[in-house]
């Protein structure tokens, strides 16, 4: 089928704008404005809130996580060392080299994400088989399914480890922990319906605030232990694989929570621009962490006892509570990021025709990506309040991150694999050495956290596979649907030959059909003509496509064809990061000449009853999950903005 899908509005098929929905005007402009001019300086301060929320909290655990606890090396000056040269490295050459440099280069009309990663792969069977096709769109529904996960786990790990740091202060504050935690977190789903436009312009200055507290912590252990700088040196990271062998790639499972929220540097592009993002990360973020990281590696070659909780052993004891409410904000703020991330996600996912129709709200007039959709809000309230119940603590929770954010990873070098010999045309002798590079460390992360599987890692990958399941039966279900209305289909002069000849009653005002498809006479259409034998003096055939670009300009969005005897059909183009709106589509029509008046206009909506006993190729328990699915999906009017007073829905009963 391609990228370019139909969407049907039974169906609701209709980050990336980004995944807190800027249009992309803005970011192009900053990709090509000098690296410090006002513009690129004001869009990297502004950043800082977004994008590296949830890379700017993982000293809160990752060091931890490698020293103390179930799966914890030994705290020896080499294994110390080994650690620090692994996060070096795997922040320089995942991060640095592999996002910054390379990935980051492949924007869609200035928008980042795997979605718009996807969209850049040609859909034409001469570059790209149909077959090949397939495998790449099931990689990036792979890929997404997995950010759901990182989704649900990021808010969980984030705030439970910020108050955990009350055990630091006090052993009398151990039972508060899991409470305050829950709660925390209740207030944050909850206050969600309210949008992010009003918090939002605090997140940058308390990131700043954040960066330039944790560097100076760090760097202040530097200076009394200097030679941690040693650690840059790479043969300390081989030095501790030859020394601990496999306890050394459990132990890289727990690095790798360094550079958790890499894929929000790409995802965000659209909304920052190419040469910000840079900007902030090697300007600040990245100097800020490494400080913070080396500083834990000081703390620990001077005082072992902090490996329970390095991080807030460089504070010291007066700023400690102050520390900890600085660091229970800036995990809000990156579980806030996350969240709305997962909220344009699943807008595309709906508008790409992988997931159902959701109850989509808009929580900004002036920023159309500000969004909120009520189910998945609750349904990731549940799950990271379950995820702290059953976990307790954020040790447990570290194993299911690892493995969401490494196997995304590579499904992210994957498809820009694809991108890079199908529509850059590199040659095979190019691609194929970048492409083992960024493998080799994509795959020994994911393979060092599949060791943990069973210490929470079952979690992401239940989470991912229930997500991708579902995802790839909508979409197939709307494809043996989409098959089995075309065939049924008139076509159209047939259609108005018939008109023509029985010359039926024509009543004031204009009919809209909204079809699955720009081809033939719409069932809906065939009904109503069937049994009401009258026509509007106006009949508009109306069918809505997502593109494979992630936002349209208004004159690229509607295209009008005159069909005689007042038939008109429209086809209407969106993008994947873009939500329908029938209203706007009329208006657009009006200014090419096709006129209707609201107060006269009735929508028909076709609604189906879907029976299992036809002949689809499907198995038995997807074609159950797809009705389920199918019956539970949001109203087509509410999703498309329809006007709910003029809608008629017409039912039709399908086998498949």
């Amino acid at each position: 089928m391609g990228f370019q899908l139909i969407i049907d509005v039974n169906s609701g098929r209709s980050f990336m704008a980004d995944q807190h929905g800027i249009s992309g005007g803005n970011a192009a402009k900053a990709q090509t404005s000098p690296w410090l001019s006002p513009a690129t300086l004001s869009l990297a301060l502004s950043s800082l809130g977004i994008v590296y929320g949830d890379i700017g909290t993982s000293p809160l655990y990752a060091v931890r996580e490698c020293f103390h606890g179930t799966h914890a090396v030994s705290l020896t000056e080499g294994n110390i060392f080994g650690v620090l040269s692994l996060v070096f490295w795997s922040m320089t050459m995942v991060i640095c080299i592999k996002y910054v440099v390379f990935v980051m280069r492949a924007d869609n009309r200035s928008m980042g994400g795997i979605f718009a990663l996807l969209a850049l792969i040609p859909s034409d069977g001469r570059r790209v088989s149909p077959r090949l096709r397939a495998g790449v769109v099931v990689a990036a529904i792979l890929g997404a399914s997995l950010l759901y996960g990182d989704g649900v786990i990021t808010p969980a790990i984030s705030v439970l480890s910020a108050i955990e740091g009350l055990e630091v202060a006090t052993e009398a504050a151990r039972p508060l922990v899991l409470p305050l935690t829950c709660g925390i977190l209740l207030l944050l789903f909850l206050v969600q319906h309210r949008g992010t436009a009003d918090i939002g312009s605090v997140f940058g200055p308390i990131m700043i605030v954040w960066f330039f507290t944790i560097a100076f912590l760090g760097g202040r252990a530097i200076v009394e232990r200097p030679e941690i700088l040693r650690a840059l040196n790479p043969f300390n990271a081989y030095e501790f694989f030859a020394v601990n062998r496999v306890h050394g790639l459990v132990v890289l499972g727990s690095v790798v929570l360094c550079i958790t929220g890499g894929e929000a540097l790409y995802a965000d592009m659209g909304h920052f621009g190419r040469n910000p993002i840079r900007l902030s990360w090697l300007g600040l973020a990245f100097p800020a962490l490494l400080l913070n990281y080396f500083g834990q590696g000081a703390l620990l070659l001077k005082d072992p006892n902090f490996a329970f909780n390095p991080f807030y052993g460089l504070v010291p004891r007066t700023l400690l509570y102050p520390m900890v409410f600085l660091s229970t904000v800036a995990t809000i703020i990156a579980s806030q990021a996350m969240i709305s991330g997962i909220f344009s996600l699943t807008q595309q996912a709906v508008q790409l025709g992988l997931c159902p129709r959701v109850r989509i709200v808009h929580t900004s007039r002036e920023t159309e990506g500000q969004i909120y959709i009520p189910e998945v809000n609750y349904l990731m309230m549940v799950a990271c309040i379950g995820l702290v119940v059953v976990f307790k603590k954020s040790s447990g929770l570290a194993g299911a991150y690892g493995i969401a954010v490494t196997a995304d990873m590579a499904f992210t070098s994957v498809l820009f694999f694809f991108v890079i010999t199908k529509t850059w045309g590199w040659s095979l002798k190019r691609a194929i050495p970048l492409l083992v590079l960024f493998l080799i460390f994509d795959l020994s992360y994911f393979g060092a956290n599949l060791l943990k599987v069973f210490d929470g890692g079952w979690v992401t990958l239940t989470i991912a596979a229930v997500i991708a399941v579902a995802m790839t039966t909508w979409k197939d279900g709307r494809a043996e649907l989409a098959r089995k209305m075309l065939a049924s289909r008139l076509p159209v002069d047939i259609f108005l030959s018939d008109v023509a000849g029985h010359n039926p009653p024509r009543v004031r005002g204009t009919a809209i059909f909204m079809s699955v498809s720009p081809v033939g006479i719409p069932i809906s259409l065939l009904h109503h003509y069937k049994h009401n034998q009258v026509l509007h003096e106006k009949v508009v055939l109306l069918s809505i496509r997502s593109t494979d670009a992630p936002v349209l300009q208004d004159e690229e969005k509607v295209k009008i064809e005159d069909l005689g005897q007042g038939f008109y059909r429209i086809v209407a183009f969106y993008g994947f990061a873009e939500k329908p709106n029938v209203p706007e589509i009329m208006r657009l029509a009006s200014l090419q000449g096709l006129v209707t008046d609201p107060a006269t206009t009735t929508y028909f909506l076709s609604r189906e009853s879907l029976l299992t006993g036809g002949d689809s190729r499907m198995m038995r328990w997807r074609k159950a999950l797809f009705v389920y699915l199918s019956r539970n999906a949001g109203a087509a009017t509410a999703y498309f903005d329809v006007p709910p007073d003029r809608v008629v829905e017409l039912g039709l009963q399908i086998q498949f």
